[in-house]
C-alpha cells in the first residue's frame, strides 16, 4: 500500500487535514485520505474514531472555501482490527478551493502534484478562476422567496436531527445575496417540479398505459415516491426446476435504487428538466438532463470519479441516509449491468436496464424426469431455498427486535458497510422472510422465522 496522486496516508489527524483535502477538490479526479495509516502504509489506527470524525467534518466546514459541503464523505472502516478513517473527496466546480483565512492566494491554495499537496502557483489560481462554474443551483436565485420547508423538516426529524433557524444557510439554500435560490426551491413543499413514470404497452412510445407525476413538493418526497412506484413495478417471477425455485426481480433492486437517485440528484435542472423514467415490456429507461459534466469523461464516470453536479442536494440526501458515499453509484450498478446500458449525449444521459428473457414457465416434461413423476415436489420451496447465511440471520433478528429500524442502524450495530445490509435485506424479502408494509415510512413484517428459532 502505498501512497499515489489519488491516495494519501496520515498516521494522525493533523493541522495540515484542510491542506490535503483542498488539494484533491482542486485535482481532476478527487481523492482518498486515510487517517490512522503511516506513510509505509501500516494500519496504525486511530483511538477516538467517533470524535475525530467530528472533527473533520466541522473543519473541513468552516475553514475551506468556497463551501465543501456535499464534495466529502467521512466514513469509518475496519482493517486489520483497527479503527481508520476514509475521507472521500470529489473534484470540485468550483475551484480554485482555498484556505479561507489565507484567501486565494499562494499560501492558502493547493493541488495535487504526483502523490504531493503543493501549492498552487498564483498564475492557475487566476485560471481557475476565471473558469468558475457560477451557472448551478446555488446561485440562481429562485422565483419564489415565499418557500415553505415542513416536508424537509419532517425527514430531518425522522433521523433525529431537528433542523434550527438557520438551516437554509447552513444546507446552502440561499445565494450569494442571501436570497432562496433554486436549490432551495426543489426542496420546498410546494413548487412546480415534476418527476414523470411513464408506463407503455409495448416496445416503443406509441402506447402510453399509465403516466404518473411526483412532484410539486419537496424533491426528497417526489424521490421516495418515484422509488415506492419502482419498487412496486419490479416484479418477482419464479423460474422452477427440478432442483429449486429460482425468484429474480425484473430489475436487479440494488441498482434500480442507485441510477433513480443518481438520474435525480445529479440532473442539470439550471433548464427546468426533470429526469423522467420510462417502463416498456422489456426494459426500463432513466433519463437524466444534463449529460456528463465538461471536467468528467467516460472512463472516469465509470470509475467512480465524482465531481457532484449538485452538491447542495447531495449533501441533503447523504444526510437522510439515500446516498451512501460520494463516488458509489456508478461502480454498485456496473455490479449488475454492462457499461453498454449508460448512453451519452451533449445534453443527457440514459440508462436502460432490459428484463432477463429467461424462461420462467414451469416444464412439466422436465420436472417429471429430473424428479420421477413427482412434480409436486418439484414446486415446493425447499429448505435449501430458504436457509439463510449467519449474516442475513442476524439481520433477520436485528428487524425482529426493531421493525422501523434505518439501514444505517443496522449497518453500524451489525459493523457492516450499508449496502451489505441492503443486500440481505433484498435476499430476506426475495425468500418470503421478510415484507414492507407501507413503503418508506412503514415497517417490516416478518413472515418466516430464521434458521436459529
Amino acid at each position: 500500500m502505498t501512497e499515489t496522486n489519488r491516495i494519501e496516508y496520515k498516521q494522525e489527524l493533523t493541522e495540515n487535514l484542510e491542506k490535503e483535502v483542498i488539494a484533491f477538490l482542486n485535482y481532476r479526479e478527487g481523492g482518498l485520505i486515510y487517517i490512522g495509516i503511516n506513510k509505509q502504509g501500516k494500519i496504525i489506527g486511530v483511538t477516538d474514531s467517533d470524535g475525530d470524525q467530528l472533527k473533520i467534518k466541522d473543519r473541513l466546514k468552516h475553514n475551506i472555501s468556497p463551501s465543501c459541503m456535499g464534495l466529502f464523505d467521512v466514513v469509518s472502516e475496519i482493517k486489520e482490527g483497527l479503527d481508520i478513517i476514509k475521507i472521500i473527496v470529489a473534484s470540485g466546480s468550483e475551484k480554485p478551493y482555498f484556505l479561507r483565512k489565507f484567501g486565494m492566494t499562494e499560501k492558502g491554495t493547493f493541488m495535487r502534484i504526483g502523490s504531493a499537496s503543493e501549492p498552487m502557483p498564483q498564475k492557475i489560481i487566476d485560471e481557475f478562476f476565471a473558469k468558475r462554474t457560477r451557472n448551478s443551483i446555488s446561485k440562481i436565485k429562485s422565483n419564489r422567496q415565499d418557500l415553505s420547508f415542513e416536508q424537509l423538516k419532517i425527514y430531518y426529524e425522522a433521523i433525529d436531527r431537528k433542523l434550527n433557524d438557520k438551516f437554509a444557510q447552513n444546507l446552502e439554500l440561499l445565494n450569494e445575496d442571501g436570497y432562496l435560490n433554486y436549490a432551495a426551491y426543489l426542496l420546498a413543499d410546494h413548487n412546480g417540479t415534476s418527476i414523470k413514470v411513464a408506463k407503455y404497452k409495448g416496445l416503443n412510445r406509441v402506447n402510453l398505459v399509465e403516466n404518473n407525476e411526483y412532484g410539486y413538493c419537496s424533491l426528497v418526497k417526489a424521490t421516495k415516491q418515484v422509488l415506492d412506484k419502482l419498487e412496486l413495478e419490479n416484479k418477482t417471477r419464479s423460474k422452477i426446476t427440478y432442483k429449486e425455485r429460482e425468484n429474480k426481480r425484473l430489475w436487479n433492486p440494488i441498482a434500480l435504487r442507485e441510477a433513480v437517485i443518481n438520474a435525480i440528484i445529479h440532473n442539470d435542472y439550471t433548464n427546468e428538466v426533470p429526469p423522467k423514467f420510462e417502463l416498456f415490456d422489456d426494459r426500463i429507461e432513466i433519463t437524466s438532463a444534463g449529460g456528463l459534466t465538461d471536467t468528467l469523461n467516460q472512463e472516469e464516470f465509470f470509475e467512480g470519479v465524482s465531481i457532484p453536479r449538485n452538491k447542495e442536494l447531495m449533501r441533503i440526501f447523504k444526510d437522510l441516509d439515500m446516498v451512501e458515499q460520494l463516488g458509489s453509484g456508478v461502480p454498485r450498478i456496473l455490479e449488475y449491468y454492462d457499461k453498454a446500458c449508460f448512453k451519452f449525449s451533449e445534453n443527457f444521459l440514459r440508462m436502460t436496464f432490459l428484463i432477463d428473457k429467461e424462461d420462467d414457465t414451469i416444464s412439466g416434461g422436465q420436472i417429471g424426469g429430473a424428479m420421477g413423476g413427482a412434480i409436486g415436489g418439484a414446486v415446493e420451496i425447499t429448505s435449501q431455498i430458504l436457509e439463510l447465511t449467519q449474516r442475513q440471520n442476524e439481520v433477520l433478528d436485528v428487524l425482529k427486535q426493531d421493525s422501523k429500524i434505518s439501514y444505517r442502524t443496522i449497518a453500524k450495530q451489525l459493523n457492516i458497510n450499508k449496502s451489505a445490509v441492503l443486500k440481505h435485506i433484498e435476499i430476506l424479502k426475495e425468500k418470503g422472510y421478510i415484507e414492507r408494509i407501507g413503503g418508506t415510512r412503514g415497517f417490516w413484517k416478518i413472515k418466516l422465522q430464521s434458521n436459529n428459532d
